[in-house]
């Protein structure tokens, strides 16, 4: 139960950021508002996946899906350039949020 929690935290964050672009320095109403609600959502599910999974495991897979998410949403959707160096960053990302979460299940 505490990585679906985990996820919908990630999703949460990634749908607060994604608003964040579109609220024009949080002048926009709407945009804003579902911003400081996906923010919210976000840490109340994150605190509750804290309850079964461990913190260093929790905010690794928490930040690091949630950062490459939104790196890929930007070039998928948002028009932001591909680089080899972006790619690699994406990828490293992945790669530590595996090694912290096979090595942090103890």
């Amino acid at each position: 139960m505490g990585y679906l929690l985990l996820f919908g935290a990630i999703a949460a964050e990634v749908a607060g950021t994604t608003a964040m672009k579109y609220s024009d320095g949080f002048s926009r109403l709407w945009p804003s508002l579902l911003t400081l609600l996906g923010y919210l959502v976000s840490f109340w599910l994150l605190a509750r996946t804290l309850k079964t999974v461990s913190v260093a495991t929790a905010y690794a897979i928490w930040s690091g899906v949630g950062t490459a998410a939104i790196a890929t949403i930007g070039i998928l959707f948002l028009g932001e350039g591909m680089t080899v160096t972006k790619a690699a960053g994406i990828a490293l990302i992945i790669v530590g949020v595996v090694v912290l979460s096979l090595g942090g299940a103890h």
